[in-house]
């Protein structure tokens, strides 16, 4: 008698997990309204709701880093 595993190993259970949709395309938005989102001045950030802080921690963040927080 043969023993199961409900365990599947494939190469993509070790492979990091990158974005599923969009790949280059979403990053590069992502870079490009984080850059933007660096540039806004107080009154701009104040109106989206947005503190410097939080604006200048997302503009940080690395491009293929898409989970939103």
């Amino acid at each position: 008698m043969a023993i199961r595993s409900t365990f599947a190993f494939s190469p993509f259970t070790l492979a990091p997990k990158l974005p599923r949709l969009g790949g280059l395309p979403a990053m590069w938005r992502a870079l490009q309204t984080r850059r933007q989102l660096a540039e806004m001045d107080d009154r701009m950030l104040r109106d989206i709701g947005i503190s410097r802080v939080d604006a200048l921690q997302e503009a940080d963040r690395l491009p293929w880093d898409l989970t939103p927080r």
